[in-house]
């Protein structure tokens, strides 16, 4: 989101690409297309949960600086790190996020540990 629009929606889509990153940060990322500095300097990335190394790297390489977590539950990114670079986390511990993250867990663990490099 910048300056209140969302410019790209992502969704985790390794599984239907066959992608080995295609997390949902950064589906969102490509589907906002090539931005300039100034725009990502003002944007929002919103992800359902902490996201993890790869997709924090990303917020950090193009200087995002406000990522805003549905839940850091039932997975805890490199919070401390992205904090100490500068980007403004806000977790929210939405119940709804918790919930989600904990059925699709149950559901196909095998998927869920793949997602997180297990």
């Amino acid at each position: 989101m910048i300056d209140g629009k969302i410019v790209g929606r992502g969704h985790n889509r390794r599984v239907q690409k066959g992608s080995a990153i295609l997390h949902a940060e950064m589906d969102a990322i490509e589907n906002a297309g090539r931005l300039k500095a100034s725009e990502y300097k003002r944007a929002v990335l919103y992800s359902t949960l902490s996201p993890r190394d790869m997709c924090s790297g990303a917020a950090l390489l193009y200087k995002i600086p406000k990522i805003v977590v549905g839940e850091n539950k039932t997975f805890q990114g490199p919070e401390d790190y992205v904090r100490s670079r500068g980007v403004k986390l806000e977790i929210l511990n939405d119940e709804t996020c918790i919930q989600l993250m904990t059925d699709f867990i149950a559901a196909k663990p095998e998927l869920w540990n793949e997602d997180i490099g297990e």
